[in-house]
């Protein structure tokens, strides 16, 4: 058994609404606590602290407008972005951070030619150049597939996002870059309402899987077997960045999906046909139960 890697910081736990919301920090409570008691042995350590490098990997992806919006509201205390989505007065600091870890886990997979987990909120698929939506702040995973290119070795990247809706901002971001792939397997219809089958992307490097609410994980592997690993197998990823939503579990209270918590183990077991190297990020998954065991099934399959 390998000792599974995370990336994790108490300081993504300082992004909070001041009321009850569904993205909250007892999510990665809940999934610490699973994992440590699980993986014992596991290998944890903190993101690289922030710098001013970040700074040209954002600019990148999201608008110097937009990067403002946030600090401004952010240091006024905070605010909402639009009805689902808040900042308080930490949430751009640890937006930053959970972007940097992001990236760390491309150094770490790419140096250690293993799977790497990273343990970050807020997530981000849901982000837009000049917009937050959808709990998201920063397009975690886009920001990665852009620094993964820039990377020694690595001249393709494939995202594969199976939460359980649409990563809108993901797809819009890296959609016009040839050497970046999406793959996306979302109920539908259902927020955000993109992500339909006909849409390829700019170079056929997009990969749409709508799935109707009931869906099982047998439909899932079904879609694996016949459509996800094909694609796939035919891009020849020299990374595979994961948006690892976990709101597709029957038990949780965002989705009609119906996955058990052995098909996560199942699904990351297919990516690694791929390719081993993988950084799988957090993105959704509000039953804190479910979510925990969930990601501890996902981190079982890397770890045999």
């Amino acid at each position: 058994m390998v000792n599974p890697r995370f990336i994790y910081s108490d300081r993504f736990l300082d992004h909070r609404c001041r009321q009850f919301h569904f993205e909250r920090p007892e999510r990665l409570t809940t999934i610490c606590q699973h994992l440590r008691t699980a993986f014992p042995n596991a290998v944890w350590r903190e993101p690289t602290p922030v710098s001013e490098g970040l700074r040209c990997w954002l600019e990148q992806i999201h608008s110097p407008l937009y990067l403002q919006q946030l600090a401004d509201i952010a240091a006024a205390g905070g605010g909402w972005l639009d009805a689902d989505t808040y900042l308080n007065e930490h949430s751009y600091d640890v937006a930053l951070l959970a972007v940097q870890a992001w990236l760390d886990g491309v150094n770490d997979t790419c140096y250690t030619q293993s799977p790497v987990f990273v343990l970050a909120r807020p997530p981000g698929h849901h982000a837009l150049r000049e917009r937050g939506m959808g709990f998201c702040l920063l397009a975690n995973a886009a920001i990665a597939a852009h620094y993964g290119l820039s990377v020694a070795g690595i001249e393709r990247v494939a995202i594969l996002d199976w939460d359980v809706h649409h990563g809108n901002g993901t797809q819009a971001l890296v959609q016009h870059h040839p050497q970046i792939a999406y793959c996306s397997l979302h109920e539908s219809p259902a927020y955000p309402y993109t992500g339909a089958e006909s849409d390829r992307g700019c170079h056929g490097n997009v990969l749409n899987l709508p799935m109707a609410a009931g869906a099982t994980g047998a439909t899932y592997q079904l879609a694996f077997r016949e459509r996800v690993i094909p694609f796939l197998q035919e891009f020849e990823p020299d990374l595979l960045i994961l948006s690892a939503g976990y709101d597709a579990h029957r038990d949780d209270p965002l989705s009609g999906i119906n996955l058990d918590d052995t098909d996560y183990g199942w699904m990351i077991g297919q990516c690694l046909q791929i390719t081993h190297r993988i950084v799988v990020g957090l993105e959704g998954g509000y039953n804190l139960d479910a979510l925990g065991r969930s990601v501890v099934a996902t981190v079982q399959a890397i770890a045999h």
